[in-house]
Parts: C-alpha cells; structure tokens; sequence
C-alpha cells in the first residue's frame, strides 16, 4: 500500500525523503539523462517546514549558542576589558542625547542599560552596540515635538517609549520572518548622504547650547541653515556657557589629537594610549562637574546656577511600566512609523557589516532585525526610548579588543551602576560640556571628501544623489534628506535596469602570456608567445569594454549574431532589448525570398527592397547573408517574468516570417535557473523540430557539454535522434569509450539547445548550419 501524503510529510519534517519525486531530472532505461520542468508542487512541497529546518532556524535565532559552550577565561577578559571602557562612554553620551530627544536625561540611560543587557543572545555581531544615538535621538526629539503639537495631551516620553515598541514589534516581525534583505534597497550613497546630512543638522543645533543661547533667540528645530544663520546673529548674546563649552570641544579634539599622535610615536604604548583617548569624554565630564561643583557649590536648583547646568536626575528605574499602546497613541505615530525604522535600519545594519567586514565574519541581517526589534520591545517598559547601533561606540568596542557579544553586560553593569550611584553627581555637569561632546561625538559620522571622491570614481551620478540628499537635509528636515536619497536611488535603478544596453558579441583569438612579454611593445608575434594555444573569446563588437582597438573582432558566422543582456531580462527592459535585437539584426541581413513580390506595389512601405532599376545581384542590400541562428546569453538573466517571455516569442514569430521558409534557430547560453529554462521551454524554445532524418546519423545533430563523472565507461558524443526530439523521448548515442574516465551530460540532452557557455552554443550552431547545408545539398 502506497504511503499516504499525510505519511510523506511526515517523514519529511523527520528529514526521510518520502517515495515522491521532487528532483527535476531522471534517467531513462537506457541511462539516457534528460531534464523535466520544475513543478509548482514541488517547489510548495519543499517549503513546507522539516525537522532539520525547524532546528536550524532556532539555531539561527539564538546564535549565541554556537559560541556560549566555548566561553574561556581569555574571551572574558577581552569581554571585560571592552565592555566597561564603553559603559564609560555611553553614560555621558547616554544623557546628552537624551536632550536630543527632548527628553529627560535619565532615559538616555534607561535606553542604554536594555540594549546592552539583551543585544547579546540575539547578536551575530560582537562588535555593534545598541543604544542611544545621536542622529535617532534627534529624529525622536522631531516627532516628539510634532506629535505634542498636534497631540497637546500626549507627554513627550510616552510618545518616545510607544514608538519604540511598535518601531520594534515591526522590526522583530521582519526578523522574524527573515525579511532582512530589504535593507539592500537603502544604498551606501543614501546612507552616506544621510549620516552627513545629520551630522550637519545635530551639530548645527549643539551650538547655541554650547555658547549659552537660549531658544528665545535660536530655534533649533528650524532648517539647518536657519539654526545657522540665527546663531551667527545671535553671538553677542552669547554667555559664561560659551567658555565651559569651547573649553570642553577644545579639549576633546585635543586629547583625541594627543593621543593618536602619541600612539604612533610610541609604538609600544600605542593600547594604552588608544584607552586613554576613549576614556576623553569621561575625563572632560569629570573634569567639569569639578569645576561646576566649585562655582555652583550649595545650590539646591539648577536655575540659580551662574551657568545652565543639567540639574536632578533621578536614581534608578523611576519610568517603568507598559508604555500606551492604544488606537489613539498609533495615530498620533503612524505618519512617524517609517522615517523611524528606515533609520533604525541604515544605522544598525550598515555598521554592522562594515566591522563585520573588517574583523572577518558575517552579520545576518534578518537576525540583526530580531535584535533590535527585541531590544526596543523590551527597552519601553524600563523607559527606553528607539535604539539602534552606534558607530562611534562600536568603533571603540572594537578597538578594545572586544571577543563576543557578551562584552554588553559588562557595559549594562556600567550603566546600572551609574544610574544608582552617580545621579547626585550628574546634577553638575554642565549643558554646555554635553553640547560639545554631541557636536564631538557626531563629528565623525560625517563623510570625508576623498569618500566622497571615491563615490566619483566609481558612480558619478551618486556623487549628484549623495549631495542632493545632504542639501535636503539642510534646507529642510532629515526626513526629507532620507526620502530624496532612498527614491533617487530607486529610481535610477529602475531606469538602469530599463535602460541596460544588451551587447552584440564579435570572437576574437585569445592567447595567454606573461605580462612582461608584450610590455614596452605594440604586439608580438605568436612565435614569441611560448607555447600558447589559441582559444576563442567573446566580447562586445562596439568595444563597449575598452579593448584595444587594435583587436580584431569578427563576426561568428555570416547570419549568426550572439547576444548578451545587460541586466537582466523583464517587463522593464524587454522591449528595449528586443527592438535593439531587430533593429541591428535587419541592418545586417536580408529576407531569404528577396524576391517574392512580383509587383513593386505589392512591397509593404517597410521594406522597400533594392533601389528602382538596381542589379539585384549587386545591391547591399541582396549581398547581406540571410538569419540563420541567435544565440543569446543569459549569463545576465535570472528570472523571467510573463513579459519578456512573450516578447521573446513575438519576435521569434517575427524572425521566422523573416528567414520563412527558413527557420531561425535560438540557443541559449549560461541560462542558470531552471525556472527561467521552464518558462523557455514552455514557449517552445529548447528543441529543435526541423532536423531530417539524414541528421539522425550517429556524431551529428546538436553538439551538448559533457562532463567528467569518473573512472569507467564514458559518452562521449551525445547526439539527440530527430524522431525522439520531435516526440520528446532522447536518448543519447555512445560513439566512443574513454580510457581516461567517464563522461556523461552536463545537462540533459532532452534540452539541446541550453548551453554551458557561449562557445559551446556557437560550436553547435555552427555544425546545426553545416548539416542542414549537407542536407540541401
């Protein structure tokens, strides 16, 4: 009794292959290999979740499982080391960008500590942190004001703390369901123009604060260059704040400047003079809370401060608890919704790989999403407001030899400590020494110009994207930086992609030899080239590629053209492609019956023949050769949609009136997915009927690739017989054994007209012509 499909899935989920075929490729009786169509059911069938699936992708979602069991004492130290000297860090920054986010200062804390505490058992990076950040704080501080605005109910951190648990419910689901390759859609160039271009708004806002000029006078919320020009105007309203706070950049860019300087003149201490530089903003907070303690010292509110100073923070977790979650909060946020998560996503995930590249392992960016969709769901209800990865901490962690993603506790521990036991310091520090290590901190997320140059070399027209992005963003608001420069890019894609040119391949004779054998030379002969066989190439007849023009292309065959797409083959370029293939292919070649009108006036207004009174014999016209053959590379091409297959059987249709009674044949080259050869050979592509039987004879027909399979018996020549391809059933003809191993189709010889390559696709066009000319004659 034949097992139930109940039973085969069954044993499917266990990982035993049920008694189903769901391979696209068999054998026949007589070991003939021929290919079948990949069927919907089969594709449905093998996404049905399996046993060894289930357990891969828990793996996958809990990566630390991989490394935990391997923890050392050497990884904890690293870990240790790494991890306390970014809790030094991100407690002052934690707080001054907390303002940012029009929030208290406590919350950039808050944020900090559950980011550090939960990234890790989500993390395929050990590098990244999950925290406050400069340029999400801002967009935070944007909408808080915003949604308070039209919201006059609605308090600024519930609004903070609910955006981040609906960004990071959103942002968990995408993980969840590994839909992380949508952040391929945002490119370098936006990520690049929309780091400057916040760079260049946050800084701009950080001034007046620094010099002690209130809002009264400078709206930082306005358009960059506003911010800017109402400062300048605003300088002598500048007051005692402007001292601590130059003092205090001053003094961050100097020790940052010392440091590094310091480090290359002593080699030997360049580790512990890379600590200190870190440990710069630390130091300069420290070193004005003294200062400010000394001035202010007996002062119970901030107010009566000689200078504006960030006054009480409160000790511990004073904001827990579920953050609003209702219909009426969702509205308030939905027009906020995207601009928060596309910049979760280019800030996370573009750091991530960049570290990633650099210490040698790879992210997976769907499990980076269910990091930080965790972290933010959580984050809300000990008052967190949206995190995302930080470059500069990052870049520290890093540099301080962090060894897993467990280095976050550490920094976690660091923060709970400062929430509980530093508070009463804190009210100290002065406004001004925060301003400057957000200006500082925020200085290196700008793009340098040899980047910018690098952009040039290779894009010119995302040098023009990068630019318009960051003009945008200075002129309006960062949202708008972000919309410009992520639909700029789409854009031109989608008219590069529309607009691909196709090539046209000509062969030439290739050789191979040691540079130095043709440097100092204008050619050599092919004596000098020792020993080097000629072998065929194929490249662009217009020279597209930057051949040397001394070269010599050729056409492949008198009525044969080879044909290689762009980028891609869609509804998007189809047309494009395909009016190309007619237009040059008519420019090149003539109707099979030249002349089959009788009357003049019987000639369609297209193709108005040889001139009036011309010698058909000689006019260019008649002496162009006939189609016979298109081969077209699909070397480009991964998928094919409705469109471009029925686009490829109109002009089939059309080049077979063309060449009538002539058929022209279609080979195709490189064609890698087998969804794309079922859409082919569903069109009628793939086989040929037009053989005779004559053809039949054993070494002719169809030339295919063979491949080594092994030691034993081997097929050398495989050659479909006309009467099996008109019916469907091939076998294959065995001409020869080979002593060297066993040689067996690369693909299935029921496909004959699906080539590996280019080469292999013209030599079997070209001995298809020799035989039908053998035939005629």
């Amino acid at each position: 009794m034949a097992p139930s499909p109940l039973a085969d899935r069954v044993k499917r989920f266990f990982g035993i292959d049920p008694e189903l075929r769901l391979d696209d490729s068999s054998y026949y009786e007589d070991g003939s290999y021929v290919e079948h169509e990949p069927s919907v059911r089969a594709w449905l069938f093998w996404l049905l979740p399996t046993g060894p699936r289930v357990k891969a992708y828990l793996h996958e979602l809990f990566p630390f499982l991989g490394w935990i069991f391997h923890y050392n004492f050497t990884w904890l130290l690293g870990d240790f080391i790494a991890g306390v000297t970014v809790g030094f860090v991100v407690v002052p920054q934690g707080m001054a960008y907390a303002q940012l986010a029009q929030l208290p200062p406590e919350y950039g804390l808050y944020t900090s500590f559950v980011g550090f505490l939960l990234y890790w058992a989500f993390a395929t990076s050990k590098d990244i942190t999950i925290g406050t950040v400069a340029v999400m704080s801002q967009i935070v501080g944007g909408i808080v004001i915003s949604t308070k605005a039209a919201y006059p109910d609605l308090q600024g951190p519930d609004i903070a703390r609910s955006l981040a648990l609906v960004s990071g419910l959103i942002l968990f689901a995408l993980g969840i369901f590994r839909l992380g390759f949508i952040v391929e859609l945002i490119s370098l160039t936006a990520i690049a123009s929309f780091m400057t271009g916040s760079a260049l708004n946050i800084a701009a806002g950080q001034v007046p604060n620094l010099l002690g000029i209130t809002s009264a006078y400078v709206n930082t919320r306005d358009p960059t260059y506003l911010v800017i020009i109402n400062t300048l105007k605003s300088l002598p309203r500048s007051k005692l704040d402007a001292a601590m706070g130059l003092t205090a950049l001053f003094a961050l860019y100097f020790i940052r400047w010392f440091c590094t300087f310091m480090g290359k003149r002593q080699p030997n201490w360049a580790r512990t003079w890379f600590f200190i530089s870190t440990l710069r903003m630390a130091f300069v907070v420290i070193l004005y809370i003294l200062v400010a303690w000394g001035v202010n010292r007996g002062i119970s509110n901030s107010a009566n401060a000689k200078f504006r100073i960030l006054g009480i923070v409160p000790s511990g977790f004073q904001h827990t608890g579920a953050p609003r979650f209702d219909t009426y909060m969702l509205n308030a946020l939905a027009p906020n919704i995207p601009t928060t998560l596309i910049v979760l996503l280019i800030e996370h995930i573009a750091i991530s790989k960049s570290f990633g590249r650099v210490n040698n392992y790879i992210i997976n960016p769907s499990q980076e999403l269910v990091a930080i969709g965790f972290s933010n769901i959580f984050g809300p209800f000990l008052g967190g407001y949206p995190a995302t990865g930080s470059f500069s901490r990052t870049a520290i962690k890093a540099k301080a030899g962090v060894r897993t993603p467990l280095a976050g506790i550490f920094t976690a521990v660091v923060v709970l400590l400062a929430l509980y036991a530093l508070t009463s310091v804190f009210f100290y520090i002065p406004q001004a020494a925060l301003a400057a290590i957000i200006i500082h901190a925020v200085g290196d997320l700008i793009t340098p110009p040899k980047e910018v140059y690098k952009f040039w070399l290779a894009s010119p027209i995302e040098v023009v994207i990068f630019f318009a992005g960051v003009l945008v963003s200075v002129f309006t608001t960062i949202d708008n930086g972000i919309y410009t420069t992520v639909s700029i890019s789409m854009a031109v894609y989608l008219f590069r992609a529309a607009k691909s040119p196709g090539r046209f391949l000509g062969k030439v004779n290739v050789s191979s030899t040691p540079r130095d054998t043709v440097r100092g030379a204008t050619s050599v002969t092919r004596d000098e080239v020792d020993g080097a066989k000629s072998h065929p190439g194929f490249v662009p007849l217009d020279r597209a590629d930057l051949s040397n023009p001394e070269v010599e292309i050729k056409s492949p065959y008198p009525g044969v053209f080879i044909y290689r797409f762009g980028e891609g083959l869609s509804y998007l370029n189809c047309a494009r492609h395909l009016d190309n293939l007619t237009i040059s292919i008519y420019k090149q070649t003539r109707k099979t019956e030249f002349s089959k009108y009788t009357k003049l006036g019987d000639r369609p207004w297209n193709d108005p023949g040889p001139r009036r009174g011309a010698d058909p014999n000689h006019d260019e016209i008649a002496s162009r050769p006939t189609l016979r053959a298109i081969i077209l590379d699909f070397t480009g091409v991964n998928h094919l949609d409705v469109t471009a297959i029925q686009a490829l059987v109109d002009i089939r249709n059309q080049f077979n009136r063309y060449a009538k009674p002539d058929k022209v044949e279609w080979h195709f080259a490189s064609v890698s997915n087998k969804w794309s050869k079922r859409a082919l050979v569903g069109s009628g592509f793939g086989l040929d009927t037009e053989y005779s039987e004559k053809s039949g004879k054993s070494g002719s027909g169809p030339l295919i690739a063979v491949a080594d399979a092994g030691p034993g018996d081997s097929v050398v020549n495989v050659t479909p017989k006309p009467k099996d391809i008109e019916s469907g059933e091939i076998t294959a003809v065995v001409s020869e054994k080979s002593a060297g191993g066993r040689l067996v189709p690369l693909y299935g010889i029921n496909r004959p007209f699906f080539h590996v390559d280019v080469e292999t696709a013209l030599k079997s066009t070209l001995q298809n012509l020799e035989g039908k000319f053998s035939d005629s004659n």
